[in-house]
């Protein structure tokens, strides 16, 4: 999907990617991190939300979790994450990483809410008054007065399996009604997501019905005496987006996929963020007149088409079969053989921390001089 954009744009990345490979620094099945890269790119979207007014929480679910490239995010003017699951949260409190968001996509479970609201959370998106409830005890028992973004559907919103949840539209004004009783809680803003999806016929990032959703939401709550200064509008941020997320009077985004340059955007038009990762294994064995290579980084929204396989000085690209959602990636294949042992380079959406891949952080790749700066598994673990 982005190996032409990376050939174009950061080509010393898929030089680097060979390079560690075939002098056996990395094995099969490891996703390389231009930490070089990464760190412009955030700058880049840093720089440009400031002058916008909007609050950017950097999330690396994509990228493995990754908390030494969550240090170096820190390190150029990030106030911190916001954390897709209750095991990234972990992870990062681990490490020291400040948490501006917990709760969206996936709720904090009960056992997990007071540990983590001690270690302090800027925001915790929540889905039912029922876990208001409990952030609300948790809050006065430990002194704090919490903060919420009320995650807000309507019927015509855009949702994927696998996260339905949220107050419905329809219920919210005589629901809000409840929600002065929770002393400790301040209700500051209104979440959604996805607010932007990418439009294939017109290569750009279009606004769904959800922004016209927590529009209205944040007009019930108003209504009932609830400043909700906040506007969270998450999906696809990047320095494209801004704009448009200013223009609604959204306040905060959520940059991911755009650190690396893997937004779908990014596959079809230069951008400000370049491309920062790349894919990296090997050929195993030929069958039947197709070469397989190692897997373990396939995902099934990837958009994984086209190969770029490096023997000695020789380069040559290959389609990639199609691969089947009911089977293990334990190989993908290509329409021709190649030789043995060759490095495979691949560039496409990727969701790391759902594969079983390698992660390693290199550093020093624009200059010619790659260097890992450390090698973790797809949840963040050094290794």
């Amino acid at each position: 999907m982005f190996l032409p954009m990376m050939k174009q744009a950061n080509p010393e990345l898929i030089d680097a990617g060979i390079y560690l490979h075939q002098t056996g620094q990395i094995l099969p099945d490891t996703y390389v991190l231009d930490l070089d890269t990464i760190r412009v790119n955030g700058a880049v979207m840093l720089e440009r939300a400031n002058e916008m007014g909007i609050d950017l929480f950097f999330m690396l679910k994509q990228m493995g979790r990754n908390p030494l490239i969550a240090k170096e995010l820190m390190a150029i003017g990030y106030r911190g994450a916001v954390v897709v699951d209750f095991k990234e949260a972990l992870v990062m409190m681990d490490h020291q990483i400040p948490l501006c968001n917990v709760g969206h996509l996936v709720q904090i479970p009960d056992q997990l809410l007071e540990k983590i609201m001690v270690y302090g959370t800027e925001y915790i998106t929540v889905f039912s008054i029922e876990k208001l409830e409990q952030i609300n005890t948790i809050a006065k028992k430990i002194g704090i007065k919490q903060k919420v973004l009320l995650k807000v559907v309507a019927e015509n919103d855009q949702m994927y399996d696998g996260q339905f949840g949220g107050f419905l539209l329809a219920d919210l004004a005589e629901q809000s009604k409840v929600f002065h009783k929770f002393s400790a809680v301040e209700f500051s803003g209104i979440t959604s997501f996805p607010c932007f999806l990418f439009d294939e016929t017109y290569t750009t990032l279009s606004e769904t019905n959800n922004v016209k959703t927590i529009e209205q939401a944040r007009v019930i709550l108003r209504q009932e005496g609830f400043a909700v200064p906040e506007l969270n509008v998450p999906s696809a941020s990047c320095s494209e987006t801004f704009p448009f997320i200013k223009e609604i009077g959204g306040t905060q985004a959520e940059p991911g996929h755009a650190l690396t340059g893997t937004t779908p955007l990014h596959a079809y038009k230069v951008q400000p963020e370049k491309p920062a990762l790349v894919y990296v294994s090997e050929i195993s064995h030929n069958f039947k007149g197709k070469s397989y290579f190692y897997g373990g980084g396939y995902y099934r929204r990837g958009h994984l088409h086209s190969t770029l396989i490096a023997d000695t000085n020789v380069r040559v690209e290959d389609k990639v079969e199609s691969f089947s959602d009911e089977s293990i990636d334990y190989y993908l294949s290509t329409s021709t053989e190649h030789t043995i042992g060759a490095t495979v380079i691949a560039a496409f959406r990727t969701q790391i921390f759902v594969t079983r891949s390698n992660v390693a952080v290199v550093k020093g790749i624009s200059t010619g001089k790659p260097e890992i700066v450390g090698i973790f598994d797809s949840q963040g673990r050094r290794i």
